[in-house]
């Protein structure tokens, strides 16, 4: 069975070792030691949920919050725990806190997204 919990500083380095073993895709948060030690800040500065079967960590997600909207920053399932729907309860999380926001994700996985039922609103660009 998934729990979900709100994100607490104790759990800061089991996630990091969630996100290091995606590698390269990944690598962003954690090459570089400057990165990671901002990361881990954005943790607590962000709305973060993480999901646990039997006490373990198996996933999260990390979203920001403005005026208007929320945007979904990151979403990561553990490899061996993914099609389990695990993704998707994490997503409720922010919809359910948050129901009169519009809820945006920043996407590496349109087809994830869509198959959730999401539709595309533009795209996303790096300056």
């Amino acid at each position: 069975m998934v729990e979900i919990r709100t994100y607490t500083s104790e759990y800061e380095n089991e996630l990091m070792n969630l996100i290091k073993q995606e590698g390269e895709d990944w690598k962003i948060y954690w090459e570089e030691p400057s990165n990671e030690s901002r990361y881990r800040k954005s943790f607590e500065l962000s709305i973060t949920y993480i999901a646990f079967i039997d006490g373990k960590v198996c996933g999260y997600s990390r979203s920001i919050k403005e005026t208007l909207f929320i945007y979904v920053c990151d979403l990561l399932v553990n490899k061996e725990y993914r099609g389990y729907g695990i993704g998707k309860k994490l997503m409720q999380c922010v919809i359910d806190e948050y129901p009169d926001y519009p809820v945006y994700v920043m996407s590496g996985n349109d087809e994830y997204y869509q198959k959730l039922g999401a539709k595309r609103e533009g795209s996303i660009f790096l300056l």
